[in-house]
């Protein structure tokens, strides 16, 4: 598994997965300039607003996960304080891998990795697909390796902090594609989850807190 170096302590954020496949086609054309994700998990809901034109491939997959409802019941496998919350690994392996295998292109930076700023995992050049990360603190360091915030916690920023990180860096990418959410509930119960996620009107104006 290829891995992207983010700090002295060799934390790496990327999403396990096969050799980037060619890119595949997102909504492009479809998908609101702007738009707001709620999500329903364990620990609570959380708001997230999405602007097309920072990341618009990012922007598109994203709501093409969220309308065919692939987060639900969807873990947060890998939470470590003061860095990050990344998810996105589908609890059914034949799902999960459908989706891994349908990479989009990379978007240019335009917004820094700021805390609360949602952005997708990547394995490599070209590469994202379903694994996404929400930073927990100002990750500025990443804007250089090519992470492209495509969307912000705008509300519920206090339930992405309380989400179970006990587990740390344990929980195995390759174990989740192969056997998904029955290896975790066996070995990791305590992780939060994803109830739902869904398209919400943009009348929400608080702010991450």
């Amino acid at each position: 598994m290829k891995k992207l170096l983010l700090t002295v302590a060799c934390l790496a954020l990327v999403a396990c997965g096969r050799k980037a496949a060619p890119p595949s086609t997102a909504t492009a054309g479809t998908t609101p300039e702007s738009y707001r994700v709620r999500f329903e998990t364990s620990k609570g809901p959380f708001t997230v607003a999405v602007t097309r034109s920072l990341s618009p491939r990012g922007a598109d997959r994203f709501y093409e996960l969220v309308t065919s409802n692939y987060f639900n019941d969807v873990r947060f496998f890998r939470v470590v304080p003061g860095f990050v919350a990344q998810f996105g690994m589908n609890g059914d392996p034949k799902l999960n891998e459908e989706w891994a295998d349908k990479p989009i292109p990379d978007d240019s930076v335009k917004e820094t990795n700021a805390r609360g700023t949602l952005v997708f995992a990547t394995s490599g050049p070209n590469s994202r697909s379903n694994q996404l990360f929400i930073n927990l603190a100002d990750n500025g360091r990443l804007d250089k390796m090519g992470f492209s915030p495509f969307g912000k916690v705008v509300d519920g920023m206090a339930v992405v902090d309380s989400l179970y990180s006990g587990y740390g860096e344990s929980p195995s990418q390759q174990l989740i594609t192969v056997h998904g959410n029955a290896y975790l509930t066996r070995n990791f119960p305590k992780l939060d989850y994803i109830k739902s996620a869904a398209i919400v009107p943009a009348t929400d104006t608080g702010t991450a807190k």
